[in-house]
């Protein structure tokens, strides 16, 4: 195991979760990557807004909400519903916590 280093802070994890924002930033960090993947997909595909949501069968304020990388709001159905119809299949799983 290695030692820390006396003369660094705390990690930014640390930080935030001293302070309670620690969840809030993951779920961020998470959709963040998430509206990307599927804004690039739509793209990669010549998909348009009104079209991905017809597909959806939802609204294009819905996936509008959707590729919004600072609105954490969204369901795993929307979710799951934009995966298939770009062609792909969501995966969600729990991890351990690294630790530093």
């Amino acid at each position: 195991m290695t030692e820390r280093n006396p003369h660094l802070g705390s990690t930014l994890d640390e930080l935030l979760e001293q302070d309670g924002s620690l969840a809030d930033a993951h779920a961020v960090a998470v959709k963040r990557v998430l509206a990307s993947q599927v804004g690039r997909t739509m793209s990669d595909l010549r998909i348009s807004k009104s079209e991905m949501a017809r597909r959806m069968g939802t609204s294009r304020s819905s996936l509008t909400r959707l590729l919004d990388p600072d609105n954490p709001s969204v369901t795993l159905l929307t979710l799951d519903r934009a995966a298939a119809v770009l062609g792909k299949r969501l995966a969600v799983n729990f991890a351990d916590r690294e630790t530093a």
